[in-house]
């Protein structure tokens, strides 16, 4: 089965950021997305741990790691970026002064609820972060994530079965398989990849689907 990579999926989601938008980068695969703005597109990315301003990452070799992410990885700065108290932070984020945050997630449900800090199962490690403050404080809240587990079950579900973060508050999943838009009349698919049919991301996925009227293989 044909999939786009962690790399594919990173630089698609980042297409279609507004010039100007000031963007949150949840850890793990949405961090990749800071590598694949649109070249002469203004975002402004910011992580929860004080920083406004992320550039690519830096070169190998040359990272600094006073200079970090919220996944304490290394970061560049682009010009006029700044570093700021982790509370002010949280204060732009509970604010609603970030216009998107890219977060993974274990599920998504087709009402737009989100699950993403802990499975329930009795041996993992609970993680909520800044993840539910962003659920609630962004304008846009946007999923990158594998559909399909490695069982080979859909992540995009009815009902989340694990616990939430936050409740009727994704727009948007991007996938290895397709781009969904989760709309109040039902889930549209915006683009998949190339050679698969419709009818069979639609078995893989489970949930019903909807061909978008711009809908388009990528």
């Amino acid at each position: 089965m044909k999939k786009w990579d962690r790399n594919q999926m990173a630089a698609r989601m980042a297409r279609d950021i507004p010039e100007g938008a000031y963007v949150n980068l949840g850890i793990g695969l949405p961090t990749l997305v800071a590598d694949h703005i649109p070249a002469g597109r203004e975002v402004i990315l910011h992580s929860e741990n004080g920083v406004l301003g992320i550039g690519p990452k830096p070169p190998k070799g040359e990272e600094d790691y006073d200079l970090i992410n919220a996944g304490k990885e290394a970061v560049t700065l682009l010009a006029g970026g700044s570093f700021f108290h982790h509370a002010d932070s949280f204060g732009m984020i509970r604010g609603q002064h970030l216009d998107f945050c890219v977060l993974g997630a274990f599920q998504v449900a087709i009402n737009g609820d989100l699950a993403n800090w802990h499975t329930g199962a009795a041996d993992a490690i609970p993680a909520v972060g800044g993840a539910m403050d962003l659920a609630v404080g962004a304008k846009n809240v946007i999923v990158m994530m594998e559909l399909l587990t490695k069982a080979g079950e859909s992540k995009l579900v009815e009902r989340c079965t694990y616990p939430l973060t936050g409740a009727r508050c994704v727009n948007r999943v991007y996938t290895d398989l397709a781009v969904f838009d989760l709309r109040k009349d039902g889930v549209y698919v915006l683009d998949w990849v190339e050679g698969m049919p419709f009818e069979e991301l639609q078995q893989l996925a489970v949930v019903p689907l909807k061909r978008a009227a711009e809908a388009r293989t990528a």
